[in-house]
């Protein structure tokens, strides 16, 4: 298991590495990153000031050096817009999309599986907000503000994680073990517990980890909707403003806290089901 563990470690650090890799190119790729950051109503001399400022007139080794060097520490520079540390303003952003991500977590039903998300938003504003004005369609104040856009995020994975954890119930109590064990004179709670429910968390930590993900990249567009602040207004924010540094920092942070996230589940796996090979 020590091998599996640190095997799953090296992966994922491999994994972080290419993604500062990919990130440092994706905006020199597309362009001239001094021009493509500045306003187009910019002049040739503010161009180059800019560039010069950057670092981005210096060797491509040397930038990657001092982007990797910088990125260890969670250093991406200052947001163009904010005029503050990009991976502060991301920090600060955390709290309200792990709020909404969260909430409502065991409430919702089925029919998430076949309403998109986006819609459901437009459709919870019009009657909850606009019509019977029991909750704000925007901002982020009280306890109220959170229903809608938590609703409209969470109905979709919710609805696919019921499913599931119904099908893969319905699929172990079939098994031989099961009916060998209530065969033993075992109460029904021990079997639920130490056979039946043991067995339906593998299949479940799987798409946790996999509804993790889903949630961080579905929450731009509802938090834009929403006029949310956490990190899905914001990535859409700095994608229209050109804000390359906080673009840098926002994927940088949540692809770690999506590597991290599977290298758990991964961990978790194992030390439920000891029969997986350590590979």
């Amino acid at each position: 298991m020590q091998r599996y563990f640190l095997s799953r470690i090296g992966q994922s650090i491999a994994i972080i590495i290419g993604v500062l890799f990919l990130v440092f190119f994706m905006v020199r790729v597309t362009g001239d990153p001094a021009a493509l950051m500045m306003s187009r109503n910019a002049t040739q001399e503010d161009v180059e000031a800019f560039r010069e400022k950057m670092g981005f007139n210096r060797p491509i080794y040397v930038q990657f050096a001092d982007f990797i060097t910088h990125a260890i520490r969670g250093d991406f520079g200052n947001s163009l817009r904010y005029r503050m540390p990009a991976m502060q303003l991301v920090l600060e952003r955390i709290p309200a999309t792990v709020e909404l991500a969260s909430v409502l977590a065991r409430a919702l039903g089925l029919i998430g599986q076949s309403v998109p998300n986006f819609w459901l938003a437009l459709i919870l504003i019009i009657i909850f907000a606009v019509n019977l004005q029991w909750f704000p369609s925007f901002g982020r104040d009280d306890w109220k503000s959170v229903v809608l856009p938590a609703v409209s995020l969470a109905l979709f994975p919710m609805g696919q994680f019921v499913r599931l954890t119904r099908a893969t119930v319905l699929d172990v109590r079939s098994q031989n073990y099961v009916r060998t064990a209530y065969s033993k004179g075992l109460s029904k709670r021990t079997v639920y517990f130490q056979h039946i429910l043991r067995n339906v968390a593998l299949s479940l930590i799987s798409i946790i980890g996999i509804q993790f993900g889903y949630l961080l990249s579905g929450s731009i567009y509802i938090e834009f909707i929403f006029s949310w602040p956490g990190i899905g207004q914001m990535i859409a924010e700095s994608v229209a403003g050109r804000d390359f540094p906080l673009i840098q920092a926002i994927a940088i942070f949540t692809s770690v806290v999506i590597v991290l996230i599977n290298l758990l589940t991964d961990m978790a796996y194992v030390i439920i089901d000891p029969r997986i090979k350590y590979g």
